[in-house]
């Protein structure tokens, strides 16, 4: 199954699918409102905070995978039915948009897709858009969870002496240490390469065509064990997306940055 979907396709599409607006950024709190100000036509808004994760904790990090009773609660709300095909889109290439892509196929979902570019693809590809809100009946899908890899931070942070590559999908200055504007220390863990989410997008933010060869320059290719962290779970989905477009599974590590941090126990590396 293919992770993008292509703003002219989906306005081609005979039958719509389940439209999910997932419009969040880290300390920006005005996502239903931009939502309401204009969204795809019969586009249902997602809270990432509250309906995308469990409740925070110093144990668990910033946002924690909710659980599967959690999250089929949450579908039905956006009226998904079985066997119905959901795309998931956002205003920022998808960064936030994956963790609902991510979340719905670890319930165990098959037809989830992104749309390449999200809302901006959608609007230069002629799409119109709608105001106000869609309360759409509810649904009957049926998740099972399972659908992903999942990495605990014990097996994130042991995969590069196993041989297979850990990727930290924030910002490089994040990872080098030199800022942390969120969680307790700075730094990343021991043996994680640098791999920016925002690098698997290209200038007009739609997906790289060449995202093979990024990773590939990363240490990873078919066939490499791989993990992904960022500083809570959202954007590693991105990368986790990504790498499943060049054709490479990842796990995810759900606690991420948020969660190592929190641990004074555990070490602490900056710098390149």
């Amino acid at each position: 199954m293919s992770v993008l979907v292509r703003a002219a396709d989906l306005l081609a599409a005979p039958e719509p699918p389940v439209l999910l607006d997932v419009r969040w950024a880290l300390g920006d709190h005005r996502g239903r409102e931009r939502y309401l100000a204009g969204h795809l036509p019969g586009a249902v808004f997602v809270d990432l905070d509250t309906e995308l994760a469990a409740p925070p904790s110093p144990a668990e990090g910033r946002h924690p995978l909710p659980s599967v009773a959690d999250l089929q609660a949450a579908a039905r709300r956006w009226g998904i039915r079985e066997g119905e095909a959901v795309v998931a889109y956002d205003a920022t290439g998808g960064l936030a948009a994956a963790r609902a892509w991510w979340l719905l196929r670890w319930g165990g979902l098959a037809d989830v897709r992104l749309l390449d570019g999200g809302l901006a693809a959608w609007t230069a590809a002629g799409g119109a858009l709608e105001t106000g809100d869609v309360v759409p009946e509810p649904g009957d899908v049926v998740l099972t969870g399972g659908g992903m890899p999942v990495l605990s931070a014990d097996e994130a942070a042991a995969l590069p002496a196993r041989g297979g590559v850990l990727l930290d999908a924030r910002a490089g200055e994040r990872y080098r240490g030199e800022t942390e504007p969120v969680d307790p220390r700075a730094g990343h863990v021991p043996g994680a390469v640098s791999a920016p989410t925002a690098e698997n997008l290209d200038p007009g933010g739609t997906f790289r065509a060449d995202l093979a060869e990024r990773f590939a320059a990363l240490g990873v290719r078919p066939g490499t064990a791989v993990g992904v962290y960022c500083g809570s779970g959202v954007t590693a989905a991105h990368e986790v997306a990504a790498l499943a477009e060049a054709g490479i599974e990842a796990a995810l590590w759900p606690g991420s940055w948020s969660q190592w941090s929190a641990d004074p126990a555990r070490p602490v590396a900056t710098g390149p």
